[in-house]
């Protein structure tokens, strides 16, 4: 894969909105600030690891409790 090629795609293009805002959500829980410019370059990667992973285990809850409800 090429330099400057993103990998990452969201499978619906329309949830990429709720996903940054997830993202915020999570950062602001964890006590981390975000850049409002959207660059991240001056955050360091433990800082946006850890929004990243706790995103993830969120999701993996979401979707564990919604397999036991049914």
């Amino acid at each position: 894969m090429g330099l400057g090629q993103k990998r990452n795609t969201l499978v619906n293009p329309l949830a990429a909105q709720a996903m940054e805002k997830f993202k915020y959500e999570v950062a602001s829980e964890l006590g981390i600030q975000i850049p409002q410019s959207g660059y991240y370059g001056n955050m360091t990667t433990r800082d946006t690891g850890a929004i990243g992973g706790h995103m993830v285990r969120k999701m993996v809850e979401a979707y564990e409790n919604s397999l036991a409800g049914q």
